[in-house]
């Protein structure tokens, strides 16, 4: 647990799944006062999606750190933070379901976080993620969680690990950016499909901030394409 003789604790969390869903891993990292990672810790969820393994890193961040202290949490999932700060008190409302009527979706991870949430503070913060010069503690969940993903290994701190390495689709300053349009542009007079998934033709990125790889499923949103279960928690 972090000392009760700090005033504030900044943090961040993040989720990888490769394949959306496929194996998939949560991360988190604590800073110092110079708000460079000091204390970090990574696991792998077998088979699962962006959005199981985004709330279990919210959830084992918000369980590894002192209720008593302030908490900054940076995040560059929407749909994570979305979900606890704005969904939730309705979903509590209607006995959890969506809006729609629908049992909402990862129950059992949002009932935790709301638990770990009572009676402490904290501060969510969003953070655009895969950025030149993004925020550094995203950027290390981040690696950290796709790692472990990749791998089914845990990491952390204290187990000694190394830290995690650069994303292969991190981009470089100055260097040349990979193409983000996601899926081929739907043929004139012909109109995308609201429900109809499609496979990506090259790397994107989601309304919920995290990226999706070529080959991928995604679906057409209100704001282009991305994750198909994003899409679909938007509308609770």
């Amino acid at each position: 647990m972090i000392g009760r003789m700090r005033e504030r604790v900044v943090a961040a969390c993040d989720g990888a799944s490769k394949g959306n869903p496929g194996p998939a891993a949560w991360a988190w990292v604590v800073a110092d006062d110079a708000e460079v990672p000091a204390r970090w810790e990574a696991g792998p969820l077998g088979r699962a999606t962006n959005n199981v393994a985004e709330l279990t890193a919210l959830e084992r961040l918000l369980a590894a750190t002192d209720p008593g202290v302030p908490l900054e949490v940076r995040m560059d999932s929407q749909y994570a933070m979305k979900a606890v700060t704005t969904w939730l008190p309705g979903w509590k409302r209607n006995g959890w379901k969506t809006a729609a009527g629908k049992p909402v979706a990862n129950q059992e991870l949002v009932v935790r976080i709301d638990e770990l949430l009572a009676g402490r503070e904290v501060e969510f913060r969003y953070v655009p993620a895969h950025q030149v010069d993004g925020d550094p503690l995203n950027d290390f969940a981040d690696r950290a969680a796709s790692q472990a993903a990749s791998v089914q290994e845990a990491a952390g701190s204290a187990l000694g690990s190394p830290k995690p390495p650069p994303a292969p689709d991190t981009p470089s300053a100055g260097g040349p950016r990979r193409r983000t349009g996601g899926a081929k542009p739907a043929r004139a007079g012909k109109a995308a499909s609201s429900s109809r998934t499609i496979k990506a033709k090259f790397p994107g990125r989601c309304v919920c901030g995290r990226a999706y790889a070529a080959g991928e499923q995604i679906a057409k949103n209100a704001q282009g394409w991305g994750h198909p279960e994003c899409r679909e928690a938007a509308a609770g």
